[in-house]
Parts: C-alpha cells; structure tokens; sequence
C-alpha cells in the first residue's frame, strides 16, 4: 500500500461556503481529488489540500523530481489548477510548489497557528490580481561569420568583417540603453495603478522559451478597477523603440504577494 501525505494548494476564504462546489471533480496532484481542511467547524479560513504517493515528495525523491522537467510540468500545471478554481471563486494566497505536511492534521494545526495572520492577509489582498511584466532585449547576436562587403565601398573582406562587428556591437549597446529606458517607462506607468512590486529573477534556460533575452522580470499587484488601464499603459512602454519587447501577462492569483508558512518536513517528523 502506498504511504500518502497532504499537499497545499492555497489557503482561502470560504465565507459563501462555495469552495467545496468549486472543487468538486477537480482532479489536482498526481489526480487526486481536492478538499479544504479548516482550523474549526465554522471557520471560513480553509487550506485546499489532497493526498499525493510520500514516494514521489519526501526530501531526496522531491530533488530529483525537481530536476524532471516532465514531472516538474504535471507538477506545476495541477498546482495552478486549483489555485485558479478557488481565485475564480474567491480570494486565494497560493503556497509554493510542492508544500507538503505529513498529514491533514499537520496542516490543520498550521492553519490554526496562523489563522488570524492569514485572514489579515486574505482581507488585504482582495479585489486585487497579480499581473506579471518582462521586458526583452531582441538585439541581434553577434557572429564571427564574415559579412560580404558592399560591391560599392571597395573594403576588404577583412575590413568589412571588422565594419559588420561593430554595427552588431552598437546595436547592441542601443537595445540595451533602449531596454533601460522602457524599464524606467513601466515603472511610471505602473506607479500610476499598482499597489505593490516584487522584482523575480530574469528567466534563463528552459524557463526562458520566448525570442531575445530577459532583462526584467516583475510581478505588480493591482485593484481590479485599475486593471485594464495598468495593461493598456504598461503595454505602450516600448513604443517607439525597437530591439525591445514588454510582455504583460495576466490577470493571475497573487502568487508573489502571498507569505506562505514554512513547509513541514515529511523527513524526520514525528508520525
């Protein structure tokens, strides 16, 4: 038989009582089904939780399945599935990836000690999204490929080599003070309508699938009200200006705006 642990999706309000609707049917990790765990019988603060294989996320198992980018996607893709069936419903503050407690009354217990820094936090939180915003530098790369000289300027093969490098260098250094500048524009634009900011790391590697390369990576929370201005303005930060891309997503449950508690360990915890 395998050994099951609880894993966190989001802790939420349920104050309609609807969440349980919401996640009826609602295959999460590893497919299995989703419920809410609450602090007492009539407590409105809930945590959305399921049962996964102890297998797959104790401490060695869950570091090398970190590394499966296969298994990592499942992973990932469940995870943002909940979260977004509750935030559809309600306000939601979503926990990290692979939140794990040995069982539901572990999780029981954490929502318990922290129910009321929860609550403060679901209340700030409400009618507003997360929307995310990145900016690319879209310069050429450079190359050592020899570029054939104009027939009309009389340079050398080796000159114009020399003479292509350095237009690539320049253009991209100008992308570059471009991108500075669309970064600066954003930022103005979204003073106007954010609450708050949360710089993430620029993509790289796998992470990074889109043309050019990520200068900026940032999240800003925003009141509903304001949301449509907030994309139209951020959108229009690079117009004008090319070699530079703004790419807006959204609107997303409040991921980088959450607090989430300290994972419980599976290894080493008391049964």
């Amino acid at each position: 038989m395998t050994e099951v642990i609880s894993y966190a999706y989001a802790v939420a309000r349920d104050a309609g009582g609807s969440l349980t609707e919401a996640l009826a049917g609602l295959p999460g990790v590893a497919d299995a089904p989703v419920h809410l765990v609450r602090a007492g019988e009539h407590g409105d603060v809930v945590v959305a939780v399921s049962p996964v294989p102890e297998e797959d996320f104790h401490e060695a198992a869950l570091r090398a399945n970190l590394e499966d980018l296969e298994w990592l996607e499942s992973v990932a893709r469940a995870h943002h599935r909940v979260i977004e069936a509750l935030a559809a419903r309600t306000t939601v503050l979503p926990l990290r990836l692979a939140t794990v407690y040995l069982d539901d009354e572990r999780v029981r217990r954490m929502l318990e000690a922290r129910q009321e820094a929860f609550a403060g936090r679901l209340a700030e939180l409400a009618a507003h999204t997360e929307w995310g915003v990145k900016i690319y530098v879209e310069a050429p790369a450079p190359t050592d490929r020899p570029a054939p000289p104009p027939a009309d300027t009389g340079l050398s093969p080796g000159r114009a080599y020399l003479s292509h490098r350095k237009a690539q260098r320049h253009a991209r250094e100008d992308a570059y003070r471009d991108a500075e500048e669309v970064a600066r524009r954003v930022e103005a634009a979204a003073r106007r309508h954010a609450v708050d900011r949360v710089q993430h790391r620029v993509q790289q590697g796998e992470l990074a699938r889109g043309p050019g390369e990520n200068v900026v990576n940032d999240a800003y929370l925003v009141p509903l009200g304001q949301a449509e201005s907030f994309r139209a303005d951020v959108s229009g930060a690079a117009e004008g200006l090319s070699g530079v891309r703004v790419e807006v997503t959204g609107p997303w449950a409040p991921y980088s705006f959450a607090t989430p508690p300290e994972t419980e360990p599976v290894r080493g915890a008391a049964p």
